[in-house]
């Protein structure tokens, strides 16, 4: 058994299969981070579930970076470095904290699960205490979107607005995503020729940028995540949600239906901004980046 699978060998925390598959995984992150905003410190927050690697990026001008920070939360399967369209116009307008969630594969390190909400909340919370955080604007994609959808449910008070990315949360995964996100895997192992008619049909932009073909191909060979689906948020849940939100949805979302989810949130969390991008799936601010970061600069100015 390699140094990394002893640690932590539990059947419900996430794991490296070992050294050697981290550190080449590594490798194929740092490619895409340097795709990005160049970081302007990392640090490790210890926290009760583990240590929560984080990504700091920051705006030369001295008024940018005193505005409310913002705080990016990846999708599963993830880690921060896809947030590489984006840390480029979010940092130049205010600070931005990229976190890597403990259980997926990044930098962290997981040593106790977070997948039930409850955990999640506080682990989240201590992670932004750590930061020395007391108010952000949350942004979560997918999963991210879960687990910001959760903070604004269960641990609010730090939060000056969630921004939700075709999250989960809404609706229990079906089949549909799951089939998408394993024929986007195999069409990674397509010719090259190839590859720009399958990301178009599939909506993978993986599939056509090297960098992250690469890393979700080392994610998948080096990471063994240990967490269930999310389940849903009820109605009775959304409906105690008083953070403002914004939420933006892929139109061609696999994920959620979402002409239903721009009507149904609004009617439960009065004066949400719900909005569906054309053109676009599952990945609205990698598909659309400049759109989408305009986008939420314009909501977080709304609500400093």
């Amino acid at each position: 058994m390699t140094e990394t699978a002893a640690r932590n060998n539990r059947a419900d925390v996430g794991r490296y299969v070992s050294d050697a598959w981290r550190e080449r995984h590594f490798t194929a992150c740092d490619a895409v981070y340097a795709l990005g905003a160049p970081a302007l410190a990392e640090e490790d927050v210890e926290t009760s579930f583990g240590t929560t690697h984080v990504y700091r990026y920051g705006p030369a001008n001295e008024a940018a970076r005193a505005r409310t920070p913002v705080v990016l939360v990846h999708g599963a399967g993830s880690c921060s470095a896809m947030w590489y369209p984006n840390t480029p116009d979010l940092s130049a307008d205010r600070p931005v904290y990229a976190i890597d969630t403990p259980g997926d594969p990044g930098r962290s390190v997981q040593r106790e699960p977070i997948h039930q909400p409850e955990r999640a909340a506080q682990w989240l919370d201590e992670t932004l205490a750590g930061l020395g955080l007391d108010r952000v604007h949350l942004v979560g994609s997918s999963y991210g979107g879960w687990l910001a959808l959760n903070q604004a449910h269960r641990g609010p008070g730090r939060l000056a607005s969630v921004t939700l990315l075709d999250p989960g949360g809404l609706e229990k995964v079906g089949l549909r995503f799951f089939v998408w996100i394993f024929a986007g895997l195999f069409a990674t192992f397509a010719p090259k020729a190839l590859r720009p008619r399958l990301a178009a049909w599939l909506e993978q932009p993986v599939l056509v940028v090297p960098e992250l073909r690469t890393m979700i191909r080392t994610a998948v060979r080096a990471y063994r995540i240990r967490r269930p689906s999310p389940l849903p948020l009820s109605e009775e849940e959304l409906s105690t949600i008083r953070t403002p939100l914004y939420l933006v949805l892929g139109k061609r979302s696999l994920l959620v239906h979402p002409q239903r989810q721009a009507e149904r949130v609004p009617r439960l969390i009065p004066g949400t901004r719900a909005e569906i991008i054309s053109d676009t799936g599952h990945g609205p601010q990698i598909d659309h980046a400049e759109e989408i970061n305009r986008r939420l600069l314009d909501f977080m100015a709304t609500h400093d």
